[in-house]
Order: structure tokens, then C-alpha cells, then sequence
């Protein structure tokens, strides 16, 4: 086989496509947050960030730095091994009991990151309970996809938040067998988010657990940060809640939270967690200072959400359309890769604001789009020059269209 081109003919098939991803050379700056600095062939300048997953900058936080600095300064840059072999700091442990708090859990485990915190608990769920059937929402994420099918368990998915499906497949199961519905509560494409009471109810009937992935949605809602499950008050009727701490939180890292038993479980059994050295202390003292402030703080929350707010409707008033949806993801939808990257490139270029096209396999084919992400650090001015620059495109784009 010659593997040299086989390699060339696959990304030659990605371009043709319009599906070969470009990454943007980029240096954040810290306290300037959204503010980056590009690298490119013409020189370095100033862009304006508009898809951060750093939802409400607390990447850039001083809390969040200062934290930083103290732990480097005290325990150096790595942890030294796996947890298990002289990898747990201090700092981890608070950080898991911060965690656990947070979620109103008993006990909570930390990860490397929210991929391998999915992979390896989902993993390890299913494949150690014998018989386990595991109900996947359609539109989950594909660390979760990829834990469930890792773990050879039975899948059977379920149509994306349809209620009436999941029934029918949960009515259709052997009574005495293990059964987990896995699902998140903001689906981070579309913005939409699930009905997590409905399916706790469906839970409790049919005696399956409850696998809830927070990722988009820790640090943004509830009293104290928690998620959606903290907002509605739900948190005492999940299993298990998975989060991250490189959105919301602003760091890197993922984590569950559950029952005592449950975590010790996961930490004894899932090879994710065994096999990998821990995250760096200054890592976890970095999060952990994050969300001791989100606990305390709803200002961040409250104005990211007024920035969703605002920025949607000025695009309603020039005439992008955008998806509605209850959360504080806005999706411009374009439907097709080429023209996508192109509005992308514009964007940049033209008018220094960066936003990442979002293509297939990311999305169906089709439903191509770029993905805004407000933050409270956006300012009015910020939101009418992406306004005005999406405009300018969108009716040159009508123009070319029309003729």
C-alpha cells in the first residue's frame, strides 16, 4: 500500500469538500480577553474573538491567574505520576470536593479533560454491568458515542429529546436489566437543551440511571453555577453529572459526580483514569478558584446572557437569521462548507473578527454554520461591528445570489 498517498488522497477528498479544517494562529492576551492577537504571513493584529468555549472569560480572571502563579510557585508544573502513584495534590481533593458540592453530589473524580471523563466513565459503566443497555440521545457528543461503543454494551439511540421515543425504547427492555440514559442538557451546535426533568421522571418508572453531561452549561446557570440540573433543581434525581472545567470555568480538566460508591467505582475500574498522569496542580488550583468565585458571583452569568440577548436581537434587526433557542449558543446557519469558510475568511480578514466555521463532521451536511459564543466581556461596540460586518456579507452574498 502506498500509505504516503492514501494520506494525501483523504485530505485531498476534506478540500474538495470544503471540509478541511484551518486553524487560526492565534495568542490570547491575557486581561484583554476577547481580544487575540493574530499571527499571520502580513504581520501580527489585533482580532476580536467570538467562539470561545472560555464562555465567561474566567480564562483571563484574576482570581483564576493569581491561583495559578501561587500553585506553580509551591508544587511546580506537573503532578509527578497518575494519582495513583504519587499524583494526588492537595489541590485535587479540593478541587473534588468543591466539585461535588457544586453538584450537590456526595464525592466527584477528576479527569484530564471532559472527552476522556465521558469516554472512560460511560466505558466503564457498560461494559462492567452485565446486560447494561444503554439509551443514547442522538445528538450526543462523540466522547460519549465513543465510551458507549467502546464499552461493546447494547446502544440503542433514541430520538434527539423526543420523550415518546425514549419511552417506547425503555417500555421495550427486559425489566431486571441494567439501563443508563446518557444525554446533555445544552446540545452545543444547536443551543438547544433537554428536557432533564421529563427524562429523570422516565428514569424513575423504569428504573434506569441517569447519565447528565453538563459541559456546556457549568459556570452559566443556577444559583451557584451547577448547570441546568442546579438551575431547575434537579441535581438529587441524576446519577451521575459529568462537567468540564475548560468552558464555564475557564481552565482544563473534566470531572463526575455522584454517589460515594459510584466514583470509587469509576476511579478503581475505568483505565482512563488509572493509566493517565493528573493534572498539574496549578491546574486544578486554578479551577478551583474559579468556581469558588462563580459560586459567590452571578454578575458573569447575568451578563453573558444579557449579551445574547442583545446581540440577537440586532441580528434580527439587519436581517441574519439565526436559530432560536433558549440558551446562550447563536447559531448562523449558512448550508453549505465552501461558502461557510468563505463568510469565515471575511470575517478575519475584512474586519478582524474571528469566528470558526463549523462544518462537517462536527454537523450534518448541510447545516453548516458559524457558531457565536457572547460573553460578558463583549461590549456594545463589539456587537455592532460583528452586526454590521454580517450584514455587509449577508447582502453581498443576496447581490451575487440574485444575479
Amino acid at each position: 500500500m502506498q500509505y504516503e498517498e492514501f494520506f494525501r488522497s483523504q485530505l485531498d477528498t476534506l478540500h474538495r469538500e470544503g471540509n478541511y479544517r484551518v486553524f487560526a494562529d492565534l495568542e490570547r492576551v491575557a486581561g484583554s480577553f476577547p481580544v487575540a492577537t493574530q499571527h499571520a504571513a502580513r504581520g501580527k493584529r489585533d482580532v476580536t474573538v467570538w467562539c470561545s468555549n472560555d464562555y465567561l472569560g474566567m480564562g483571563q480572571h484574576p482570581a483564576v491567574l493569581k491561583a495559578m502563579h501561587e500553585a506553580l510557585d509551591k508544587c511546580g508544573a506537573g503532578a509527578g505520576g497518575t494519582r495513583n502513584i504519587a499524583g494526588t495534590n492537595h489541590y485535587h481533593l479540593l478541587l473534588e470536593r468543591e466539585l461535588a458540592d457544586l453538584h450537590h453530589k456526595d464525592s466527584a473524580l477528576l479527569f484530564n479533560s471532559g472527552y476522556m471523563s465521558n469516554w472512560a466513565t460511560l466505558c466503564t459503566l457498560a461494559a462492567r454491568m452485565k446486560g447494561c443497555v444503554v439509551l443514547s440521545d442522538s445528538g450526543n457528543h462523540a466522547s460519549m458515542i465513543e465510551g458507549i461503543r467502546h464499552s461493546r454494551a447494547e446502544c440503542q439511540v433514541w430520538e434527539h429529546n423526543n420523550l415518546a421515543d425514549l419511552r417506547e425504547k425503555l417500555t421495550a427492555i427486559e425489566p431486571g436489566r441494567p439501563k443508563l440514559i446518557a444525554f446533555e442538557s445544552v446540545y452545543s451546535m444547536d443551543g438547544d437543551v433537554a428536557p432533564i426533568e421529563g427524562i429523570c421522571d422516565l428514569a424513575d418508572e423504569f428504573g434506569a440511571m441517569t447519565y447528565l453531561d453538563e459541559v456546556h452549561a457549568v459556570g452559566l446557570y443556577g444559583p451557584s453555577g451547577g448547570g441546568l440540573s442546579d438551575r431547575d433543581h434537579l441535581s438529587h434525581r441524576l446519577t451521575i453529572i459529568e462537567g468540564t472545567l475548560a468552558k464555564g470555568f475557564g481552565v482544563i480538566g473534566g470531572y463526575i459526580t455522584g454517589s460515594h460508591a459510584l466514583c470509587d467505582f469509576i476511579r478503581s475500574y475505568a483505565s482512563g483514569f488509572i493509566f493517565t498522569t493528573a493534572l498539574p496542580p496549578m491546574v486544578a488550583a486554578g479551577a478551583l478558584a474559579s468556581i469558588r468565585h462563580l459560586k459567590a458571583s452571578s454578575a458573569e452569568r447575568e451578563r453573558m446572557h444579557n449579551r445574547v440577548a442583545v446581540l440577537r436581537a440586532a441580528l434580527d434587526s439587519v436581517g441574519v437569521p439565526h436559530l432560536a433557542n433558549p440558551s446562550h449558543i447563536v447559531p448562523v446557519i449558512v448550508g453549505d462548507p465552501v461558502q461557510c469558510k468563505s463568510i469565515s475568511d471575511q470575517l478575519l480578514d475584512r474586519f478582524g473578527i474571528y469566528v470558526q466555521p463549523i462544518n462537517y463532521p462536527t454537523v450534518p451536511r448541510g447545516t453548516e454554520r458559524l457558531r457565536i459564543t457572547p460573553s460578558p466581556l463583549h461590549t456594545d461596540a463589539d456587537i455592532a461591528h460583528l452586526v454590521a460586518a454580517l450584514a455587509t456579507i449577508w447582502s453581498e452574498l443576496s447581490i451575487r445570489k440574485a444575479a
